[in-house]
């Protein structure tokens, strides 16, 4: 895995850091979609801003419509036989070099554009757009070395073969806002297996989006093999699945989106020359279960990096704790003390661990679950509650402590940088872990903290597809391509697991090849034969 710079004062990165932050700060760009390799203008413009300094502005960006996504498709079915007749090393060299081109010359360009356009501190910046990234390139071109050496065994007079093909038609990559590894690697996993894409990346992260593209096409991404239409999911995301060769969907998101499509997708199954495959990962409630043997200290930092890390905007976030009335009253005061020192702010200001949230629809959805707590009977406000957006989407660091488990905080999916707890009775351990495994409809990650072992081992099996990564004594956050595949299954996703090869199977159309060297030339068996 790509090793992480850690910014120290007075190091060389920490200096070219904010050397590259000042410099994208001073200039504004315009973004246009990039179509069969070529920069298309449509005039209708989005902005991109910066949310922790929302009156700045980073870009103008071109959205695409119906014409432009028909003009895309048209593009990726012009590529479509030469790409996928290229060999697949010459297809991975370029990704690969794109790696060393984002390790290397593009390392600072895409942290600091991740920084402003998404509000990431540069810790979580260099893992995000720098290492995940990285690691998702490199260690996708190992897989798929592995996919195409994988051939059956031959028997006498026999040669099998397993050709490798892309999908007969193209794959539509659909990526989020708060990672920009994510938004790299929905679009370029299908590419290298041979298949031709449209990406629509958040509008949002459009930004950093753009200087992934701008690396893929310098490190050699022939045109027209993956196509780059920011736009609305309405004027993109119909007519894309309404084409006929709409032959896969590679999706993070909202489960509400992906749903939507996933029913599209089933009303148009008629008019498809193939199945579609779909994938994606969607939403979590991810939980973190303390048992009585756990050590304070380490609850308290799994609780607060787990929980407000990036805002509270991973799929991974802690949402929800599960701690025994034992530790409460101990683990409240360091709780609450550590939280007391948290510094909400810029992520140019280093000193900060708290950002901003992405963007204003975000900002009045996670206050309204502040304000709905403030007010509720069932809940108090331990920690946290305060916000402003008078210059940036600033919302602190907030904890809720509840008294009925099933709260509204404790089941529904949130996405910004509020936890809430629920004190169990130590006697009630077991059935506590029935009912986290029962209150949401989520199951992406999850993590017990505990000492002993007994306990860990009925976690692990009472909580089986409560997580698709489980994590035991660390948060439930951070999983590292190559270590630990990430997704979940119930309505978190399909759990195909980004970050191995298992993601990489289902972007190939096996063909077996039997050739015979001795073909027969009689048609009778020998059971025919005379007595």
């Amino acid at each position: 895995n790509e090793p992480v710079l850690e910014y120290q004062p007075g190091s060389d990165e920490r200096g070219r850091i904010k050397d590259e932050l000042q410099r994208l700060r001073n200039t504004e760009i315009e973004i246009p979609l990039i179509i069969g390799g070529k920069p298309v203008k449509t005039g209708n413009l989005g902005r991109c801003i910066v949310p922790h300094d929302h009156g700045h502005q980073l870009a103008l960006f071109h959205q695409a419509g119906k014409k432009e996504v028909s003009m895309a498709i048209e593009a990726a079915a012009s590529a479509a036989g030469e790409w996928a007749a290229m060999d697949w090393d010459d297809r991975l060299a370029i990704f690969s070099r794109a790696a060393d081109l984002i390790a290397g010359p593009r390392r600072m360009t895409l942290n600091a554009a991740t920084m402003l356009g998404q509000s990431k501190n540069i810790n979580q910046a260099e893992i995000d757009s720098a290492c995940e990234i990285i690691d998702f390139l490199r260690f996708n071109a190992f897989y798929a070395t592995q996919i195409y050496r994988q051939q059956p065994r031959s028997g006498p007079a026999e040669w099998n073969h397993l050709e490798y093909r892309p999908l007969e038609g193209f794959v539509f990559a659909v990526t989020p806002f708060n990672f920009t590894a994510i938004g790299g690697n929905l679009p370029s996993a299908p590419a290298m297996l041979g298949n031709t894409v449209l990406w629509k990346p958040a509008s949002s992260a459009v930004y950093s989006a753009w200087m992934l593209m701008q690396t893929f096409m310098e490190a050699g991404l022939p045109p027209g093999v993956i196509n780059f239409i920011p736009g609305s999911g309405a004027q993109v995301g119909n007519p894309v699945l309404a084409s006929p060769d709409l032959a896969g969907i590679h999706f993070t998101g909202s489960t509400t989106v992906f749903q939507g499509m996933w029913k599209t997708v089933a009303d148009n199954l008629s008019r498809y020359r193939t199945y579609p495959r779909i994938v994606g990962e969607t939403g979590g409630k991810d939980f973190i279960f303390v048992h009585p043997s756990a050590d304070l200290a380490s609850v308290a930092t799994a609780l607060i990096r787990g929980a407000f890390e990036y805002q509270g905007q991973k799929c991974s976030a802690v949402s929800r704790a599960y701690l025994p009335k034992s530790l409460w009253a101990n683990l409240k005061e360091k709780l609450t003390a550590a939280m007391g020192t948290i510094k909400v702010g810029s992520p140019e200001d280093f000193s900060t661990f708290v950002n901003a949230v992405i963007d204003r629809a975000a900002f009045d959805t996670i206050t309204g679950y502040i304000e709905y707590a403030r007010d509720h009977v069932a809940a108090k406000i331990i920690a946290g509650g305060d916000y402003d957006s008078s210059s940036g989407y600033f919302i602190d660091p907030t904890v809720i402590l509840t008294t009925d488990p099933h709260f509204k905080t404790m089941q529904e999916e949130i996405f910004g940088p509020v936890l809430t707890i629920y004190v169990y009775a130590d006697d009630d351990f077991e059935a506590t872990l029935d009912l986290c495994d029962r209150t949401s409809p989520y199951a992406l990650t999850g993590a017990i903290l505990a000492r002993d072992r007994t306990a860990v081992a009925m976690a692990r099996r009472r909580l089986v597809h409560a997580a698709g990564n489980f994590y035991i004594n660390d948060k439930p956050t951070g999983a590292v391509v190559g270590r630990q595949p990430f997704g979940g299954g119930r309505m978190s996703g399909t759990n195909d697991k980004a970050g191995s090869i298992l993601n990489l199977y289902r972007w190939v159309s096996p063909r077996t090849i039997k050739e015979n060297f001795l073909p027969a030339t009689d048609y009778r068996y020998p059971f025919m034969d005379a007595e």
